[in-house]
């Protein structure tokens, strides 16, 4: 059997023969090269028409016998050079009478690391030019569980080198100057499971006109940007209970960025598969792939209803080629937990959070956010309890060390808990937390204790703490604020959480919303779906 897939979301004009009798995947890509600047849609699509035809020729005169199925990248990507591709899968697929397969990029992308490290059900980073985002299976599909708030991860780079006046693709650039540069503090932004890249751009930017050398800028850049990509993947981990990584995307071919994840791993005691450079980058040998998988799984596309989406997300994608299941994580009993940022020790009335040192970040970068957020997180603790949401007291707080004593509270995770009653809890302790300008910055289903039982509000003890069903714990991304999106971008990490751990987080979503407007703003709301329908996958 031999797959032919062809690839051509934006830069890469690429079409690949997978024979599945030799396990041997052929690759032919022509890459869009502007004379300056980033892709110009136009210009790309323009190449992607002249280098199609003659990238397909190659990979068939390469063929050892026929074609069976003709797999494509749908989505997501630019609307013009989809199409194009698109125009050709089709034809491909009639003249031979062969199956048509519409692919997700994205999805490709996290496949073929999953299929060549062996891993049973591994959180995939996608870090590619237009993307970045943590994806994990879950029953049926891949859920985002933290993405870019703005630009992907390439996209980004590409910016700050265009700035400086280097050609197109920026990343190779910016990892060969880092090699001779000395670390400068830039913005580090992560939101829960989500991370921006919007102000370290324009910091970077700012840091060269003010006359930092440019070395320095972009050793610091990557230091920064590949540490807070590493940090949200270990959170995912943390959250799901997984120990296999996979690594996918252009981006993913920087070594610093590998070693940074590699090195997490290892203290986490996890597996770290990277695959060859050929099918990180945009390529058609991981559409090819994934396309035999789909074809054995009967998901084959009629050629009536392969229009191409430039916004496909991947967690649009009914994963038809996996029957597993993965349930919920669960670490009842545990006297220590090892999180993503620290390790508790838990006693019988108190708990002890210490930082831990993350060797995969910069020196400085580490002490910083440890300390920074060692002591912040004592305060937002000790605010949001003030305001009338149940938090553990705060005993004593060493920011030198990065450790804070806590109140031991609730007997289990919400993630271990959940129901409708509890997370309208959740709804209205949030939306009491932002009225009076805290924003927890990391609210998902494991940053959430619940007491014995599920008592009704009515029926609960005026003057009992436990009987409350909810406790927020982890306010180490927490921060004030009175900006309103802020509040919204609280709202979406414990939806995409509620994604990550439930088969009815849609339901789920529905109590905690309307909860929410009870104690918070319904503008917040509103911000939310205005977040949501940005099409950051474009």
């Amino acid at each position: 059997m031999r797959i032919l897939g062809v690839e051509g979301t934006a830069w890469a004009a690429s079409a690949a023969v997978y024979d599945v009798n030799t396990d041997s995947v052929f690759i032919e890509t022509d890459a869009y090269q502007p004379e300056s600047g980033g892709i110009h849609p136009r210009e790309a699509a323009e190449h992607m028409s002249d280098a199609i035809p003659a990238v397909i020729e190659t990979a068939l005169s390469n063929a050892d016998g026929p074609i069976d199925a003709v797999a494509f990248s749908r989505g997501p990507g630019l609307g013009p050079c989809l199409r194009i591709v698109g125009t050709a899968a089709r034809a491909l697929s009639q003249s031979l009478d062969v199956s048509l397969i519409g692919v997700n990029h994205m999805v490709a992308h996290l496949e073929i690391g999953r299929q060549q490290s062996g891993f049973d059900s591994p959180i995939c980073l996608n870090a590619s030019g237009a993307n970045a985002h943590v994806l994990g299976y879950r029953n049926g599909r891949y859920r985002v569980l933290g993405e870019t708030m703005d630009t992907g991860v390439g996209n980004a780079i590409d910016k700050f080198t265009r700035h400086v006046g280097w050609s197109h693709p920026g990343g190779p650039k910016v990892e060969e100057a880092a090699k001779d540069g000395e670390y400068i503090e830039l913005p580090y932004v992560v939101k829960g499971m989500d991370f921006s890249f919007s102000g370290i751009m324009s910091a970077a930017k700012q840091a060269v006109d003010s006359g930092e050398a440019i070395e320095d800028v972009c050793f610091s850049l990557q230091e920064n940007i590949f540490a807070m990509l590493t940090e949200v993947a270990e959170r995912a981990l943390s959250l799901t209970g997984r120990d296999e990584l996979v690594l996918g995307g252009g981006v993913g071919q920087n070594a610093r960025l590998r070693e940074m994840l590699e090195e997490m791993c290892d203290q986490r005691g996890a597996k770290f598969y990277a695959p060859e450079p050929r099918f990180l980058r945009d390529n058609a040998g991981m559409i090819a792939v994934l396309g035999k998988e789909m074809l054995d799984a009967g998901d084959t596309t009629p050629v009536a209803d392969s229009a191409i989406d430039s916004n496909y997300r991947p967690d649009q994608v009914a994963v038809s080629w996996r029957t597993d299941r993965e349930e919920v994580f669960r670490n009842v009993g545990e006297r220590e937990i090892r999180g993503a940022e620290a390790t508790v020790s838990i006693g019988s009335e108190r708990v002890t959070k210490r930082r831990a040192v993350k060797s995969y970040r910069h020196p400085e970068l580490d002490a910083r956010l440890r300390k920074e957020r060692t002591t912040l997180e004592a305060r937002l603790t000790s605010d949001a309890r003030r305001a009338g949401v149940p938090t553990p007291v705060v005993y004593d707080v060493d920011p030198t060390e990065a450790s804070i004593e806590f109140e031991h509270v609730g007997e289990s995770d919400l993630r271990e808990e959940l129901t409708a009653s509890r997370v309208r809890d959740v709804g209205r302790h949030l939306g009491t937390m932002h009225r009076e300008g805290i924003v927890h910055g990391d609210p998902t289903t494991r940053n959430v204790r619940c007491a014995g039982g599920d008592t009704p509000p009515n029926e609960r003890a005026n003057d009992s703490r436990e009987s409350d069903r909810t406790f927020f714990i982890d306010f180490g991304l927490g921060y004030y604020s009175d900006d309103v999106e802020d509040y919204a971008m609280d709202l979406h990490v414990f939806n995409q959480s509620l994604v990550g751990t439930s088969d009815v987080a849609d339901e789920l979503w529905r109590e905690f919303e309307s909860a929410y407007v009870e104690t918070g703003d319904e503008q917040v709301v509103t911000q939310l779906r205005e977040i949501e329908g940005r099409g950051r996958y474009q």
